[in-house]
């Protein structure tokens, strides 16, 4: 992306930058609001169960089913698939792409099921080899055990979620995909209002939100069938594995697994040491929890939108394209998440105890899930900058870069976890995801810089050092004004937890705004207009 123009010149960027900022910005708001309700959902979870046993038992119970998701529906499915119905709508029209979407779905309905099967059989040694230190806690293994059993199904659920999402996204209908994980959100959360009213005790209500769990997955496939009715498919049961067009879809799933099992590997290790430090699985859950409202808001609507971008421009074979879709992206994910990052780091533990303090969740818990927070964040930047990078290969069909990248990330995560565990413990898993993080974003950028090339300029510009700066100064600000608040209203109950945990995150967010304005950085400008155009279309 080129540095900032002077007034009154004009570049043929800022049409495709406009058009990218407007896109997100949809795709933001209903993220935002997904991510927003997710946080309710976690907010009431943690009242209900705090960070003790059945808290810790849903929390690993959920990442057998959610590792499979990652692996097999969210991540590599979607990888893979985006481009390849591209391709096939771009090649043989709306007939060969909708053949593709319903033989997928069938493949899948047959393979995750029989995944499920296997699953519920071997529900207990998965648990004891994922979790080890349960079993020092009379229970907590067989507690564990049977959530694992009921959530199984969660992953054909969702994973026919993610086919729907491929397909509208491809015909560039955001909304209603952005829009279906807040209606999972919304149903978990009407579900768990009703385990609170019944007054369930802990182990009841963690079985009970279990089964609210597969409800909301359900909810979240069946809100896109409407638009994959408008778009004209219908999905029917349709058996071709012969199909070259899902053999293209296998072909790219196959190393975007091997490289997500990569991540997983990270989660797996992180949940196995997580599992000898009581409390500590819930406390890593709830601080990636937050962390996940910035990655949605910025990281995957970015992504979405680039994804879609970068596989027409591939396809086409338009290589400048592909290269100025990835530059402004990252660009305009630097301008979001530099301020993420510092802010929440600035703001730890007044916005966890907003969040979270009440119920069952102690201060205590707030501080520690504050410090898994602070090193979680380290890494957000990068962590959504993979968001943008990892598609762009797929889209090149060159899907051997983001394993390579996930390995490299695997082992300096296990790296660090191994060196500083007996030191660190717990907060050594948030910071050894940060940095594998690191190591994944970095790996990325450089084979892209060396095959493809003009990122680095892009990345090294004066914009990005002025964003930079910006952050630095926003987040003492914050820090200070937050501290300032405490210190009139105190720390304790919902109005001063709302005064000394909302009120600092606003400030410093218009603050930033305010700086980058002021230093002339592009971003700003196209944020700020938009902002005008929505305020002035406003009744």
């Amino acid at each position: 992306m080129a540095d900032p123009v002077k007034r009154g010149e004009t570049t043929p960027e800022r049409g495709p930058a406009r058009g990218l900022v407007r896109s997100t910005g949809l795709i933001s708001g209903l993220i935002f609001l997904s991510r927003l309700l997710g946080v309710v959902r976690e907010t009431v979870f943690a009242a209900l169960l705090g960070a003790g046993v059945y808290a810790d038992a849903f929390q690993a119970a959920f990442r057998i089913p959610n590792l499979l998701r990652d692996l097999f529906a969210e991540g590599a499915l979607s990888a893979a698939f985006i481009p390849t119905y591209a391709r096939a709508l771009a090649e043989g029209g709306p007939d060969r792409a909708y053949r593709l979407g319903s033989r997928l779905m069938t493949a899948l309905a047959v393979l995750l099921g029989a995944l499920v099967v296997l699953g519920f059989v071997f529900a207990g040694p998965l648990v004891r080899a994922l979790a080890p230190g349960f079993g020092q806690v009379p229970g907590k293994t067989e507690a564990t055990v049977q959530l694992t059993r009921v959530m199984l199904p969660f992953l054909p659920l969702v994973s026919f979620a993610a086919v729907a999402m491929g397909i509208l996204n491809a015909h560039e209908r955001y909304g209603t995909p952005a829009f279906a994980p807040a209606v999972f959100n919304l149903v978990t959360i009407v579900w768990a209002g009703g385990l609170w009213a019944l007054g369930f005790p802990p182990a009841k209500v963690a079985l009970g939100w279990a089964v609210g769990t597969l409800f909301g997955g359900l909810a979240q496939f069946l809100i896109q069938v409407p638009g994959l009715w408008r778009v004209g498919w219908r999905p029917r049961p349709e058996w071709g594995p012969s199909d070259p067009d899902l053999r293209a879809v296998a072909s790219l799933m196959a190393p975007a697994t091997v490289g997500l099992a990569a991540v997983q590997v990270n989660i797996f290790v992180g949940t196995n040491f997580a599992s000898h430090e009581a409390g500590a699985v819930a406390w890593l859950q709830y601080a990636f929890r937050i962390l996940y409202l910035p990655i949605g808001i910025f990281g995957v609507a970015v992504g979405t939108v680039a994804t879609t971008g970068l596989a027409r421009r591939a396809a086409a074979d338009d290589m400048e394209g592909v290269r100025d879709t990835v530059r402004r992206s990252l660009r305009f994910l630097c301008y979001l998440t530099l301020p993420a990052t510092a802010g929440l780091m600035a703001l730890s533990v007044p916005v966890v105890r907003l969040l979270f303090e009440r119920g069952k969740f102690h201060a205590g818990d707030t501080q520690a899930t504050a410090a898994a927070l602070v090193l979680y964040s380290t890494g957000l930047v990068f962590y959504t900058g993979v968001k943008v990078l990892a598609p762009a290969f797929y889209a090149l069909g060159r899907p051997r870069v983001p394993l390579l990248a996930s390995a490299g990330a695997v082992a300096t995560n296990l790296i660090v976890i191994l060196t500083l565990h007996g030191r660190l413990g717990y907060r050594a898993i948030a910071l050894g995801t940060a940095l594998g993080s690191v190591m994944n974003a970095a790996v990325l950028v450089a084979v892209f810089e060396s095959r493809v090339g003009g990122l680095l300029r892009a990345l090294r510009s004066s914009a990005i050092v002025k964003m930079t700066a910006a952050a630095a100064i926003m987040a003492p600000f914050a820090w200070c004004a937050a501290r300032l608040l405490e210190s009139h209203v105190g720390a304790h109950g919902l109005h001063a937890q709302l005064v000394t945990g909302l009120l600092p995150v606003c400030l410093g967010g218009t603050a930033y705004l305010a700086f980058t304005g002021l230093l002339q950085v592009p971003e700003a400008g196209l944020l700020l207009g938009l902002l005008r155009r929505g305020a002035r279309l406003k009744p």
